[in-house]
């Protein structure tokens, strides 16, 4: 790919908080701003915006020339959308540069995509993707970047905050571009099923979320043991986490701040309500806030819950019953119970589904090895609780085992068959995906828009700190009504759906 020159450093830095340790681009509230300033007696906070500050803010604007025009006829033009002929190097987009999208980016590359353009919103969060890739175009705005190079663009990540997910992620599919895009698939049930149909209306595009475990062999060990009756049936699974690791059950801050010169406030918000800049949203804490997240639940259930869901067949709850603490209109509550109950299915039963996050633990097992710490990992796990044995596992499904040391030793020297198809690896899946091969595991259509519409339901049932009832046929409360905003947001002019 030859030199070209592109506006300069951009992306939503999507401060991922769901794969374990800290991401790319984290850095403290105070990170990058400076000293304290003294003004007569009083020291002042240089980030802290003066009256006069506020009247005359001016976002920082993307710089540099456009994109040199290309002379190759595009590949799309010669095979239709979506067509990808199997010798090529898919030419990827990445919206997010910084945080989980670092990794994303680096993941695609080590996948054979070609990375052919950065959109991110925070030249300090996205540069060591820059650094990185020196040659790769940069833009501030994702959608002037599809814009001035959509032509050439096979494919788009999307590794923002959740409450741009659906925006950048239905551009990309209605220009023809395979996406991959970080769960949760997005912040509200209307976008993630706008999502999903919008996908199923073109099955040559490639989709994929990003919850990593499902292509991951413990996934599918914990589907080949559960199937075989090594725990017997199912009656029960258990959740736990270490998130949030950000600041949850709060007021909006009333503090003004100056926003930081390497970033585009307007850009970060996109289709979100203006509000003033504060360190309480970004780079990292944005997940608390439900205007931007969806709080410890939305951040790791796409992991935790993801083997169950496929395991036993769930869709849609019968109920989901909350139990926080003290509830915030605008934000997540520190810690929380959310209790779902799957209606029986086939072989299995009335399955109760427990999720404990803010530092809610479940109780140790019965028989587990004492030399075995509790809880097994910081980050969380899952406990399987059938009638003949228990199981446990990793938050991403990772290192299955049993309780009981005996039968864990018999069914790994003699275990069930491999019914189940190894992934060549997450990212691998979705670039196979555009040259025809098979679908993506989790592809927003299949297994990715259910689970992540699952998830959400819990974040409802949450927000309202009580019991929805869930209709069957349409996956939608039927005891409470439930605030419009809270199912479908309204966008700002040039961001919607």
């Amino acid at each position: 790919m030859g030199k070209r020159r592109g506006s300069q450093g951009e992306g939503h830095r999507s401060q991922d908080a769901g794969h374990g340790s800290q991401e790319t681009g984290r850095r403290s509230q105070a990170a990058g701003h400076g000293s304290q300033e003294t003004v007569g007696a009083v020291t002042r906070d240089p980030r802290l915006a003066t009256p006069n500050d506020l009247s005359r803010r001016e976002f920082v604007q993307a710089s540099g020339a456009a994109a040199a025009a290309f002379t190759i006829v595009p590949r799309h033009v010669l095979g239709g959308k979506g067509y990808l002929a199997p010798s090529d190097k898919p030419n990827v987009a990445c919206i997010g540069a910084g945080g989980k999208g670092r990794s994303d980016i680096d993941g695609v590359r080590d996948a054979g995509g070609n990375i052919y353009a950065f959109a991110d919103v925070d030249d300090e969060s996205a540069a060591d993707a820059y650094r990185s890739y020196p040659n790769v175009p940069r833009f501030k705005d994702y959608r002037e970047m599809l814009d001035k190079m959509g032509k050439n663009i096979d494919a788009i990540t999307v590794s923002i905050p959740d409450h741009s997910h659906a925006s950048a992620a239905m551009l990309g599919l209605r220009a023809g571009k395979h996406v991959f895009c970080q769960k949760p698939l997005a912040r509200t049930l209307y976008e993630v099923r706008t999502l999903e149909q919008t996908a199923a209306a073109n099955p040559k595009l490639s989709t994929q979320m990003g919850n990593q475990g499902h292509a991951g062999e413990g996934t599918r060990v914990v589907r080949e043991w559960v199937e075989a009756g090594v725990i017997g049936t199912v009656r029960e699974v258990q959740y736990w986490t270490n998130r949030p690791i950000w600041p949850q059950g709060l007021d909006r801050p009333l503090e003004a701040y100056n926003v930081p010169p390497t970033l585009d406030w307007d850009l970060w918000l996109g289709p979100a309500p203006v509000r003033p800049y504060h360190p309480s949203y970004c780079p990292f804490n944005w997940r608390g806030w439900w205007d931007f997240g969806t709080g410890a639940l939305g951040d790791m259930a796409c992991h935790g819950m993801d083997a169950a869901f496929w395991a036993l067949g769930f869709k849609w709850p019968t109920r989901v019953e909350a139990e926080c603490t003290e509830l915030h209109p605008e934000s997540g509550p520190k810690s929380s119970r959310i209790t779902y109950w799957f209606p029986a299915k086939g072989k299995y039963p009335e399955i109760k589904v427990t999720w404990r996050d803010g530092g809610l633990n479940p109780v140790r097992p019965t028989g587990l090895d004492p030399a075995r710490s509790w809880p097994i990992a910081d980050i969380g796990g899952q406990i399987w609780i059938g009638d003949e044995g228990t199981m446990i596992a990793g938050m991403y499904g990772e290192d299955p085992f049993l309780v009981d040391a005996k039968k864990d030793a018999a069914v790994r020297a003699n275990p069930p068959a491999k019914k189940y198809p190894r992934s060549p690896g997450h990212y691998v899946e979705w670039i196979n995906g555009m040259k025809g091969g098979q679908k993506p595991m989790s592809s927003f259509d299949g297994h990715a828009g259910p689970l992540t519409e699952m998830v959400l339901l819990g974040v409802l049932a949450q927000r309202t700190g009580g019991r929805l009832d869930i209709d069957q046929s349409t996956g939608m409360a039927t005891n409470i009504q439930l605030p419009a905003l809270y199912l479908k947001p309204e966008f700002r002019n040039g961001w919607t759906v």
